[in-house]
């Protein structure tokens, strides 16, 4: 299936590292002009010397007024498609979860997600040529992990507010869906699962038995952005390998 989003502007938040990085590369091969928008100014620099075409927007989305001041429709332009994939996580017992944890992971993981998308639907909206959203959620939202207390909480949030963004959006021809990776295989990833003793805990509730590769992420946003999924709204697609249907 060949996918094309020429013609299209994307933007991309958590564009520095890992999914979101390797998406915003993606739909620049699909042929879109694309935003990245980080927290991390190193991060961007490298990532436009690997893509000069790239514009890059350095901004903290936890942070609503420079939100609003760098991603103002007359700011990055028009936007038909938006990734949102910035997350945060700490992880800890239930016991020991505190304030600031709670209310950073919900800043940046639906507060920002809410915001952003809000900015970008509005033009839209205005524009009435509609438009695609894809939320960067996890299995998480669907499953109760070890001291994921916060995390779980969010992306279940998360799931929630893309549908009733699908619901709403849904009049104006935008259509909003999430994808609900396992454990990815990033560098962050790798690192943090390379225990085979650890991995084994999660891979064998994985009929499939291994952790996703980004490009599984990544090619499931593609097809939920391009007018190949033209019909598909609201829905929470798990890119699990079955963690979730046993």
């Amino acid at each position: 299936m060949e996918i094309s989003f020429a013609g299209k502007r994307a933007l991309v938040t958590g564009a520095g590292k890992g999914i979101g990085r390797a998406t915003a590369l993606a739909l620049v091969r699909c042929g879109a002009e694309v935003t990245a928008v980080t927290r991390t100014r190193a991060d961007l620099d490298s990532l436009v010397l690997e893509c000069p075409s790239i514009r890059p927007v350095c901004v903290d989305l936890a942070d609503w007024d420079a939100t609003d001041a760098a991603l103002r429709d007359d700011v990055v332009g028009p936007i038909d498609l938006l990734v949102n994939n910035a997350a945060y996580a700490a992880l800890h017992p239930f016991l020991e979860v505190t304030s600031e944890e709670f209310d950073r992971s919900f800043n940046v993981n639906v507060k920002a997600v809410l915001h952003v998308s809000q900015l970008v639907a509005r033009g839209m909206k205005t524009r009435e040529r509609g438009g695609a959203i894809v939320n960067i959620s996890s299995q998480a939202s669907q499953c109760a992990l070890q001291d994921h207390t916060v995390y779980c909480a969010t992306k279940g949030a998360l799931d929630m507010m893309t549908r009733v963004m699908a619901l709403e959006l849904g009049a104006h021809q935008i259509r909003v869906n999430s994808v609900n990776p396992t454990v990815v295989m990033t560098e962050m990833g790798r690192l943090g699962w390379s225990d085979p003793v650890k991995a084994q805990t999660m891979t064998s509730r994985i009929p499939l038995g291994r952790f996703a590769e980004v490009e599984d992420v990544v090619n499931s946003v593609l097809f939920l952005l391009s007018d190949k999924s033209g019909m598909t709204n609201g829905v929470t697609l798990p890119v699990d390998g079955g963690f979730l249907a046993c």
